[in-house]
């Protein structure tokens, strides 16, 4: 099937029309789109990080429709689209062990489902464009006002003007949801854009895991991962929010994530980043509640031609807050990685604790690492600590291993295992096993 597509080399008002005239979307909705194009329009591009440039001068497919009829039976999708789950590792009995899933194919959501005892507590989980549909008002009070703002940079602007798809997930106060939901995006056409954009309301009290995963098919051609995470995490809820994106090089990945944690609530945040020509990612948990948490725990790899610029950002607002980030990062065969992170303390945060470690391992010598903590302490009763170290695999460890029996190539795949394994030990059994293939699909041929 020939996927219908709105090609424009010209990012104007009737491309944003078109896109919001298929959904039969509210007037609030395509007024906020508009808006947003108008911002990106006036708006510089980022020059702190790598050259972006060359976005704006590809002709780009914006949005993909693949025609396939959204569904909750897996067995009626197209084989075609099965045949790609199938060859990057979604299997019936992953499906099973989740509370939910869903799968987007190019700009639209083609399969989504719930376990029914939890459709029977009140818990959502929808693609956003259904939601927006069935859910109206609610979505208009959460969607990027508060959180992600249309303004809060160029890409969020670019975002709001074109999303498409994603995942819309409602907890109701008190509901543990004990088992993850997991939506998966696949960019599957040449030059082409995906703007998903993933909502989650957990209200007070309650419990939610959530697993997202990316990726496209390797291809020379310029594409774009523009994609939104907004959520909310109420009093007393919390929130595990985790993410395997595998990008294939000709990606420009510029994603945002950004959460609203309340009184006694915490929000947990797992990202393992892999492939893509560059990446900016800086996930951030804004601590407005009184005893609010944040930990953040995320992974890079960078290769020959590769560009992550990836960390997080807390602002500490409310009393008696606490954060953790710990970034990894492994370059290799030239790669680059570049740690970048924000910590604000605000006035009033009394006893606002935060604690940051940076931990990149090279493995030769043309491949860098950079370290750019950026701390705004307003607060004197608070406190802060922040560590870094860059290295080589050690020889001696390598001795030492090789003193037990290993070979050489063993001994650095158990030590690059080792430091992985504080992401791999909070992911579920299935995912935490497609993240290790994946890493050691980047290392063949390496050792």
């Amino acid at each position: 099937m020939n996927p219908e597509k709105i090609a424009n080399d010209v990012l104007n008002e009737d491309l944003v029309k078109k896109i919001s005239a298929l959904k039969s979307e509210p007037q609030w909705m395509l007024d906020k789109r508009l808006e947003a194009l108008r911002l990106y329009k006036e708006t510089p591009m980022p020059d702190f990080a790598m050259d972006l440039s060359d976005i704006d001068k590809q002709v780009i497919n914006y949005y993909v429709d693949s025609k396939f009829l959204m569904t909750d039976d897996w067995n009626s999708l197209d084989f075609s689209v099965k045949n790609i789950a199938s060859s990057i590792g979604i299997k019936d009995d992953m499906k099973n062990e989740l509370s939910g899933f869903g799968f987007q194919y190019d700009s639209n959501v083609v399969f989504g489902n719930l376990k029914k005892e939890l459709e029977l507590k009140g818990v959502i989980f929808e693609s956003l464009d259904t939601a927006l549909k069935k859910y109206p008002e609610l979505v208009k009070k959460y969607f990027m006002n508060e959180c992600v703002s249309i303004n809060l940079h160029k890409f969020s602007m670019l975002h709001a003007a074109l999303w498409s798809g994603g995942t819309f997930i409602y907890v109701p106060s008190g509901v543990v949801v004990d088992k993850p939901l997991h939506s998966y995006f696949r960019m599957q056409q040449k030059n082409s854009g995906q703007f998903e954009h993933t909502l989650i309301i957990a209200e007070e009290g309650s419990k939610i895991s959530y697993i997202e995963g990316c990726s496209n098919p390797m291809d020379s051609s310029l594409s774009l991962h523009c994609g939104c995470v907004e959520i909310f995490v109420e009093k007393s809820a919390v929130v595990k929010y985790s993410s395997i994106e595998n990008w294939s090089r000709n990606v420009y990945n510029l994603n945002t994530k950004r959460a609203i944690v309340y009184d006694n609530a915490s929000i947990e945040w797992l990202n393992g980043n892999m492939g893509s020509c560059a990446t900016m990612l800086y996930p951030t948990s804004v601590l407005l509640g009184n005893n609010s948490k944040s930990e953040s725990l995320g992974i890079a790899f960078a290769e020959y031609g590769q560009y992550h610029d990836i960390g997080s950002n807390v602002i500490h607002i409310g009393k008696n807050t606490s954060s953790i980030i710990r970034s990894k990062s492994i370059s290799l065969k030239g790669g680059k990685n570049v740690y970048r992170g924000l910590i604000k303390i605000c006035k009033n945060a009394v006893n606002a604790k935060s604690y940051v470690e940076c931990d990149s391992l090279l493995l030769d010598c043309e491949s860098v690492s950079f370290a750019y903590p950026k701390v705004d302490v307003r607060e004197k009763k608070s406190l802060l600590s922040h560590e870094a170290k860059i290295g080589k695999i050690s020889s001696e460890m390598i001795y030492y291993l090789m003193s037990r029996g290993f070979n050489e190539d063993r001994a650095k795949e158990m030590i690059i295992g080792g430091f992985v394994n504080p992401l791999l030990k909070k992911l579920p059994l299935e995912y935490a096993a497609e993240l290790n293939r994946l890493i050691d699909l980047r290392m063949d041929g390496h050792m």
